[in-house]
C-alpha cells in the first residue's frame, strides 16, 4: 500500500507532491533516524530536528510560531510582556523561555506545556505545504531538546484535520471491492477521538471503503483522511495484508495477539506509605520540569551543582541529594513520574562519569575548550536582532494588501493576501483573499470565488466579512436570493453598519 521507510529515505531530498509529509514522518519514526528535515516553499522555511525518529524540536521563519508571539496569541503573556521580555532577552543574550520563568511571567510547568503545544501547532502546519521542497540532513550530535512529539498521534492529527483533501485522495486509491480489517499484533499508542474509535471499531468486520461509511455515518472526506492514516500507521490494512500478518505471528509465536484497542492511560502505583506525592505542591512540580528541561544542555559538572575540583564525598552527597529531591516515588502522575526518572538516570550517568578519573578529566578539558570556543565566537545583540526582524509576519503582509485593496490594485492585493494566507491561513485572511481574485478578474472567478467564501464561513460561521464578500460575489453573479441571505447575516453579526441594509433593500427593489 504504501513504500518502506527505507525506500522513502533511500531519496535525501524531493517534493512533498511526491512524497507526502505524513509518509517521511512514518518512515523516520520507523528508522528511529536521528537528523534534521529541512521544508522550503516560496518564503516560508522550517527545520525539524528528529531524534530516533521523533520530533523534538522546529525553527520557522514565521512570526507568530516563535514562542514569544505564540503565547501572546493564547493569551499566556500580555504583548507589553513580551515586547519588554524580548528586548531583554536580546540585550542580555539569553533565551527568551528562561527569561519568561525568571521574571515570573509563566511557572516553567506551564512553560513545557506550551513548548509542547507550540511544537504541535508548528509540525501540523507543515501538513499544508504540499508543494514544498524537502532535504535531509544528517546531525552531528543529538539535540539538547526535551520536548518530544508522539510521531504517530501527529500523522493521525495531521491527516485527519489539517492535510489538504485532494493530497489524501491522491496518495491513497484503491478500488471498491478492496476490503479493510484492524491489524494483528499493533501497538500504535495512539489516543483516538470518538469519530477514530469509532471508524476502527467498524473496521471489526472487515468492510469495503462505501460499507465502512455506510456503518460509520461519516462522509467520504471524513472516512478517507482517518482511513488513510490508520493504514499509513499499520493500525489497519487490506484484509489480505491483515491475514498475512496474522498468520506470521501465530507462525512464530502459536497464536496472533489480538487487534490493538484504544488503551487507557496507566495509573500510577501508590507512592509507600508516609511519602508524600509532589504533584500538587506547584514549587515541586515546577522544580522537577525545570530540572527535566535544562538537563540535556548541560554537563555533568552542571546537572551535579558540583565544581570541577568537587571531591568524592560532596559528589556522591549532591548526587543522593537530587535523586532523593526528584526521586519518581514522590510524583503520581505517569507524565511527571516519566520526566523524574529521566532526571534520575541522568543523574546517574553524571556521577557515574565524575566518578570514574579518566572521565572527569576528560569532561573538564570539554569545559575549557568551550570556554575558549565562545569567547570570539557568540553573536552580537546587532546579529540577533536581524534574525529575528528577517521573520515572516502575516499582519504585515494583510495589511499592506489591504492598502493595495484600497488603492484598487487588485492584483496586488491579492499577490499580498496569498502571502499572508501562506504565513498564517486565518479564515479572515482566506476571506478578503478570495474577494481579492473575485475584484481581479469578476467574470472569470466568480463561481471560485463564491467557494472559497463558502468554504471559509464553514470554518468561521461568524466571520462578518466573509458574508459581507460571499453577498458582493452572489450579487455580481446575479444570485440575489443567495446574496441577499449573506447580507442579511453579516447584518446579524454587525446591526450598526447600515450599509447591509442598503444593500437588502436594493436586492429585494430588483428581485
Amino acid at each position: 500500500m504504501f513504500p518502506t521507510p527505507s525506500q522513502v529515505l533511500r531519496q535525501r531530498e524531493g517534493v512533498l507532491a511526491d512524497t507526502p509529509f505524513p509518509l517521511l514522518l512514518h518512515a523516520l519514526m520507523g528508522e528511529e533516524r536521528t537528523c534534521t528535515l529541512e521544508l522550503k516553499v516560496r518564503q516560508r522555511e522550517k527545520r525539524i530536528v528528529f531524534e530516533d525518529g521523533a520530533p523534538v524540536a522546529c525553527q520557522s521563519n514565521l512570526l507568530h510560531e516563535t514562542l514569544g508571539k505564540y503565547l501572546v496569541e493564547k493569551g499566556k503573556l500580555s504583548e507589553t510582556d513580551y515586547q519588554k521580555a524580548l528586548a531583554e532577552s536580546i540585550s542580555a543574550e539569553v533565551p527568551l523561555s528562561g527569561l519568561l520563568v525568571q521574571k515570573g511571567l509563566i511557572s516553567p510547568f506551564d512553560l513545557y506545556k506550551q513548548l509542547q503545544a507550540n511544537l504541535a501547532h508548528k509540525l501540523l502546519d507543515c501538513f499544508r505545504w504540499v508543494d514544498a521542497k524537502y532535504r535531509l540532513i544528517a546531525d552531528v550530535e543529538p539535540p539538547d531538546a526535551s520536548v518530544r512529539t508522539n510521531t504517530g498521534q501527529l500523522i493521525l492529527t495531521g491527516v485527519a484535520n489539517v492535510m489538504p483533501f485532494d493530497a489524501v485522495a491522491t496518495h491513497f486509491t484503491f478500488t471498491d471491492e478492496r476490503r479493510f480489517g484492524q491489524m494483528p499484533g499493533t501497538e500504535a499508542g495512539l489516543k483516538l477521538s470518538s469519530k477514530d474509535a469509532r471508524l476502527f471499531q467498524a473496521l471489526r468486520l472487515r468492510p469495503t471503503f462505501g460499507e465502512l461509511m455506510e456503518r460509520t455515518g461519516f462522509d467520504t472526506e471524513v472516512v478517507l483522511r482517518r482511513l488513510y492514516a490508520l493504514c499509513l500507521l499499520e493500525v489497519a490494512g487490506f484484509v489480505e495484508d491483515v491475514d498475512a500478518k496474522a498468520a506470521r505471528l501465530s507462525a512464530g509465536k502459536g497464536k496472533a495477539p489480538a487487534a490493538p484497542e484504544p488503551v487507557a492511560p496507566p495509573v500510577a502505583a501508590p507512592a509507600p506509605q508516609g511519602t508524600p506525592f509532589s504533584d500538587e505542591d506547584e514549587a515541586a512540580r515546577n522544580a522537577l520540569v525545570s530540572a527535566f528541561m535544562s538537563h540535556r544542555s548541560k554537563d555533568p559538572f552542571a546537572l551535579l551543582d558540583v565544581p570541577e575540583d568537587v571531591q568524592p564525598v560532596p559528589l556522591r552527597k549532591a548526587f543522593l541529594a537530587l535523586a532523593d529531591r526528584y526521586a519518581p516515588l514522590r510524583f503520581h502522575t505517569p507524565e511527571l513520574r516519566e520526566k523524574a526518572e529521566v532526571l534520575l538516570a541522568a543523574h546517574g550517568k553524571a556521577f557515574g562519569a565524575l566518578s570514574d578519573a579518566e572521565q572527569n578529566l576528560l569532561w573538564r578539558k570539554r569545559r575549557a575548550a568551550h570556554r575558549e570556543k565562545d569567547r570570539g565566537t557568540r553573536p552580537t545583540t546587532a546579529e540577533q536582532f536581524r534574525i529575528r526582524t528577517d521573520l515572516l509576519d502575516a499582519t504585515t503582509q494583510f495589511d499592506e494588501a489591504k492598502r493595495r485593496l484600497a488603492a484598487r490594485n487588485h492584483a496586488g492585493a491579492f499577490e499580498y493576501f496569498e502571502y499572508a494566507c501562506d504565513i498564517d491561513p486565518k479564515p479572515l485572511y482566506q476571506a478578503y483573499r478570495a474577494y481579492a481574485r473575485y475584484l481581479m478578474k469578476p467574470e472569470a472567478h466568480g463561481r471560485l470565488a463564491q467557494q472559497e467564501l463558502q468554504e471559509v464561513l464553514r470554518q468561521e460561521p461568524t466571520l462578518e466579512e466573509g458574508w459581507a464578500f460571499l453577498g458582493e460575489v452572489a450579487q455580481g453573479e446575479g444570485q440575489w436570493g443567495q446574496a441577499e441571505d449573506a447580507f442579511r447575516r453579516a447584518f446579524k453579526l454587525n446591526p450598526k453598519n447600515r450599509r447591509y441594509v442598503e444593500l437588502i433593500q436594493e436586492i429585494v427593489r430588483r428581485r
